[in-house]
């Protein structure tokens, strides 16, 4: 009829493929930019001529991503300079890294470790840290059927003696023991080893195959007798860790 309005049929099919290239094209888009938290911007490949901006590329680098925990919220800390130079011959930039000083300690390869809080991990329920001695962790106890390093030597992967255990650090959340607390050998200073990178017999001696006795007593120690913070945790973990790879120069060399 003459003046009356016009239906145009609606197109389901089409509909639907376009809003399917709309949501892949922002999919796209979005891991594109997610793929550049690490990398980037890219930095310049000759030292003797920087680049006057940024290359980031198209998307452009995303904003930081910022996690919000229960207890607190630590700030970026900023990146640190590495004790590392390239391993090649022509030292290109890209070539991968080895340490320059103490492989140890200079956080690079399986020694490296990350600028956590320098704060301890708290406790779901009562807000203490979470990870103590037995001696300040009332109504914690070892089993009785499991071996007591305790006052029983600790030897390292050289046969040497490197200390005595004087206590287990327990984890009040998770219920597991992280650490074994050793007084290193002619000295009164206390370090943690990693319960996972040690073993103990039926006797109760402990044996840590990762470091050397002297290496043992240079370990990284904490700011607090009977606290453990997020970055010491890591500088630990990292120092034992590393040794499987750094402890001696035979470890670092090829197997075949």
């Amino acid at each position: 009829m003459p003046g009356a309005h016009q239906f145009v049929p609606l197109d389901l099919a089409a509909g639907l493929l376009y809003a399917f290239f709309a949501f892949f094209l922002v999919l796209v888009f979005w891991l594109n930019r997610e793929s550049k938290r690490e990398g980037y911007p890219l930095v310049s490949d000759r030292p003797d001529r920087p680049l006057t901006a940024p290359i980031q590329g198209f998307p452009g680098v995303p904003p930081l991503k910022v996690f919000k925990l229960k207890h607190h919220h630590p700030e970026r800390a900023p990146e640190r300079d590495l004790s590392a130079v390239a391993y090649a011959v022509d030292r290109q930039p890209g070539s991968p890294i080895v340490p320059s000083g103490d492989a140890m300690r200079d956080g690079v390869g399986p020694a490296a470790w990350a600028e956590r809080a320098d704060i301890p991990d708290l406790a779901f329920d009562d807000d203490a840290p979470k990870i103590v001695p037995l001696r300040a962790a009332p109504g914690f106890s070892l089993n009785e059927s499991d071996p007591d390093p305790r006052g029983k030597p600790v030897i390292t992967l050289d046969g040497r003696i490197a200390g005595v255990a004087v206590d287990l650090w327990v984890d009040r959340s998770d219920m597991l023991l992280r650490y074994i607390e050793v007084e290193a050998t002619g000295t009164a200073r206390r370090v943690l080893v990693p319960m996972f990178l040690a073993t103990i017999n039926d006797a109760g001696t402990v044996r840590v195959v990762s470091v050397t006795a002297e290496q043992l007593a240079a370990a990284p120690g904490l700011a607090k007798p009977e606290q453990i913070t997020l970055l010491e945790e890591d500088k630990v973990a990292a120092y034992f860790g590393g040794g499987h790879f750094y402890a001696t120069p035979e470890r670092s060399e090829p197997l075949l």
